[in-house]
């Protein structure tokens, strides 16, 4: 797991980025003939993914190894940090074209002055499971419960640490009166349940299969599908998407268009076969050695994502009424939510 004063840098970096983001990022996007991951001619387009070995962003790896960049002309560099909150910094940073996260970094970053829109909407269920430690389970009943704990999120500022706080403000615990550790996810969640370092957390897929599997926790509100998103957050919740900078979106539409194409054909694909064959598509390493398991995390994942890669209805106004009930910027601010998405790039691949 990264260290704080890592956190720290990369937010100070994308809150200083404030100028010539749109001239840094088109210098990193190049035609280059075998540059990065990516592995094929075309254009080469930078991708930060908040987790790669997450099922939330499956589609990212999935689409690589799929070859449906390198099918619509582009050389996709896939990088990878532990939280969704340091994609978004390396994007405003201009490091990347493009990141893969939550949408509401989108209304967030609003707010703060940046233009950001999700292109491509992969989900309309945040995927996201609050797990409670087996030691806590008795006293932790529901998020009425949390005041006084320790709950684990990805990082400060992430999209875990923004629904853990929504969960607990609407069941009538203040942000104060918790603490929230950043604890990223995979090993070092598991290990932070394990050792007692936290209480409960909010974690994906395989994360929550291994736990699970280990018999640390149990399942206390679980977001993966469209029904348990509208039970705990009254509403759908696009949460993963493809997300980049409006200026250079306008100035890049057929890349764009390309990348949306390649997304989409991916999201079908997914809708069309299991969650065996997804599994053996990905990269060996992200089985962790059990590939039976990783496969059921797959498949509980799955009603998460959509078929065409189109922002939900009235998804938005979900993601805005749980960001403004505990974020303060967000609360005191006038956001405009049609210039956080667009649907233009996936409808034209839909047809």
């Amino acid at each position: 797991m990264r260290k704080t004063a890592r956190y720290s840098a990369l937010a100070a970096a994308g809150l200083l980025a404030l100028t010539s983001l749109t001239a840094c990022a088109n210098d990193a996007a190049s035609t280059t003939a075998d540059s990065g991951n990516g592995g094929g001619k075309g254009e080469h387009v930078k991708i930060m993914v908040g987790g790669l070995d997450k099922v939330i962003y499956l589609p990212a790896m999935l689409t690589q190894r799929l070859g449906y960049f390198t099918d619509a002309g582009l050389n996709v560099e896939l990088l990878s940090e532990p939280a969704g909150v340091q994609a978004e910094t390396a994007l405003v940073s201009g490091q990347v074209q493009g990141a893969v996260g939550f949408y509401d970094h989108t209304l967030d970053l609003q707010t703060k002055g940046k233009s950001v829109e999700s292109v491509v909407q992969f989900s309309h269920a945040p995927g996201e499971v609050e797990i409670v430690s087996n030691k806590r389970a008795g006293d932790i009943t529901s998020p009425k419960d949390f005041k006084g704990r320790k709950l684990g999120v990805t990082g400060l500022g992430s999209s875990t640490d923004f629904l853990t706080k929504y969960l607990a403000v609407k069941n009538g615990v203040q942000v104060s009166e918790f603490t929230p550790v950043a604890v990223g996810a995979g090993p070092t969640f598991v290990s932070a349940l394990e050792k007692g370092a936290i209480d409960g957390g909010m974690t994906t897929d395989p994360t929550v299969a291994t736990v699970m599997e280990k018999n640390l926790g149990k399942v206390l509100v679980d977001m993966r599908t469209p029904e348990g998103s509208q039970q705990a957050l009254g509403g759908p919740y696009p949460s993963s998407s493809l997300y980049m900078q409006t200026d250079w979106v306008n100035g890049h539409k057929e890349t764009v268009q390309k990348l949306a194409n390649a997304f989409v054909k991916t999201l079908r694909w997914m809708s069309e076969h299991s969650a065996s064959e997804i599994a053996a598509k990905m990269p060996a390493d992200y089985s962790q050695g059990n590939q039976t398991l990783y496969a059921a995390a797959i498949k509980s994942t799955l009603p998460m994502f959509t078929e065409d890669g189109v922002m939900p209805e009235n998804g938005p106004q979900t993601v805005e009424k749980v960001l403004k009930a505990f974020n303060p910027n967000i609360k005191n601010a006038q956001v405009d939510l049609s210039k956080t998405y667009t649907t233009e790039f996936v409808k034209k691949a839909k047809g």
